[in-house]
């Protein structure tokens, strides 16, 4: 007889798992979730809502065919060695990570498990294509993302593996799954599935459409992904290259293999820039302004808008999230690592490789990352991606009297018009915290100061 433990950890379903397809493949198996109070604590309350859901909802699957999910308490560096061994198992089968803890965890649970001659499987079903298969000739991975998604992009799309016929182990655990609210989001594979059929619905106008939050144009799988209720190969597939809407997601898949491909050579670039020369920026790092940024308080209603939605529901669009992100490192020259930390913690779909890797890209630092010239007029995004402010009075009731445009920058109003619509600004609406073009300025300045000493020529602003 074998036996093989599945450690369930952000692949929380059953089907197209590589790791239960390799377990199953055993005479019998046992499936594990190892809570770890820490990542718990870390995760904010949508994130946590969010996994405790999804680890529910699988333990009711694997319930229904007739198998129990056995909680342990951390850490897995001890609690799965521990675990294995107490049952005897003979592998222990995950899907990998990328994140400098994950792969330090992964090679200590790896080590000790081989101290008590247990093996390990590590596949990888969070991801369309496994790191290490999109190399440069030199054998790392591309830093330009164009070359990366050239390669990326012909290589075939594996099919899930087929599932065996292992009989399931009841254990008994030492953890026990804490009671918190649901989420807003049904977590459960299910449900990530049928959101994917939604989205089929309006995929095909998706590249007109993926830029307007006022619109319903997006996937809503950022989450699913990040928890893998669905596996990003399997959405690959599905939705296939034949329309410019369908080829323009799969991109977006590729954009997150990309960074997790990137991390998984370099876990540093969640707290280092890829060009060291901006490590060395003069950040201004205003604690007041940087409050206003995270409470919606800025004066600038597209910033004020997302940054509200953010702390209201743990999600934001991706357009808006390049928005916000730009105005803090830009316009308040804050350090791109402080509003990383603040959307990874507040994010449902937070994650460190896509979040900081996105964070970079924004601030001009990382690989391939927007030109540091590159500065978002905030006025200029809300009314070319909210062109009738509906998304901004939405989340700024203070501002529903304003009709269109107008919303979009009510500082530019005369008296009389904010006076008839009651919105008095520094009362009941902020005045702006900056004048953008003055901290364009400001930004272009320091970025240029931080490159010269480094001997990096400027490119045309």
């Amino acid at each position: 007889m074998t036996r093989a433990v599945v450690w369930f950890r952000r692949d929380l379903s059953l089907g197209d798992n590589e790791a239960f397809a390799r377990g199953s493949s055993f005479d019998d198996v046992a499936c594990a979730w190892v809570l770890e109070p820490t990542l718990l604590h870390h995760a904010g309350p949508y994130r946590r809502r969010f996994l405790l859901s999804a680890v529910r909802a699988l333990a009711d699957e694997i319930t229904l065919r007739g198998g129990s999910l056995t909680i342990l308490a951390g850490p897995a560096v001890d609690a799965i060695p521990r675990f294995a061994a107490r049952i005897g198992a003979d592998e222990v089968a995950w899907n990998g990570d990328v994140s400098a803890y994950a792969q330090w965890r992964d090679t200590a649970v790896e080590q000790a498990l081989s101290r008590h001659a247990i093996s390990s499987s590590v596949t990888w079903g969070t991801l369309v294509h496994a790191p290490g298969s999109v190399l440069t000739a030199s054998g790392s991975v591309p830093r330009v993302f164009k070359r990366f998604y050239d390669l990326w992009s012909v290589l075939p799309l594996e099919h899930a593996t087929a599932q065996g016929t292992a009989s399931f182990v009841h254990c008994e655990g030492d953890g026990v799954l804490p009671v918190d609210e649901s989420g807003p989001l049904d977590a459960s594979e299910g449900a990530a599935r049928a959101r994917l059929q939604q989205f089929l619905r309006v995929i095909d106008d998706y590249d007109e459409l993926r830029d307007r939050p006022d619109r319903d144009g997006t996937s809503r799988l950022s989450a699913d992904l990040r928890f893998g209720t669905i596996c990003p190969s399997r959405v690959a597939s599905i939705v296939g290259n034949a329309t410019s809407g369908r080829r323009a997601f799969v991109r977006q898949l590729a954009w997150r293999d990309w960074y997790a491909h990137l991390f998984c050579e370099r876990p540093d670039l969640a707290t280092t820039s890829q060009n060291p020369a901006y490590d060395t920026l003069r950040w201004r790092n205003d604690r007041d302004e940087i409050d206003a940024w995270r409470e919606g308080r800025t004066g600038y209603p597209i910033v004020d808008a997302a940054m509200r939605e953010l702390a209201a529901t743990g999600w934001l669009h991706n357009r808006l999230r390049m928005v916000v992100a730009s105005f803090l490192v830009k316009d308040l020259l804050v350090d791109w690592r402080i509003g990383e930390q603040h959307f990874r913690r507040l994010l449902v779909d937070g994650d460190v490789a896509q979040n900081a890797g996105n964070w970079q890209w924004s601030a001009g630092t990382g690989p391939d990352a927007a030109p540091y010239f590159r500065i978002m007029n905030p006025i200029t995004q809300g009314r070319r991606h909210d062109p009738n402010g509906d998304y901004v009075r939405a989340w700024l009731p203070e501002l529903a009297t304003l009709r269109g445009a107008n919303v979009h920058a009510p500082f530019e109003l005369g008296p009389l018009e904010l006076a008839s619509a009651g919105i008095i600004l520094g009362v009941n609406y902020p005045a702006p915290i900056v004048e953008h073009s003055a901290a364009r300025v400001r930004a272009l300045a320091a970025y240029q100061s931080a490159r010269r000493p480094a001997g990096i020529a400027d490119e045309p602003a």
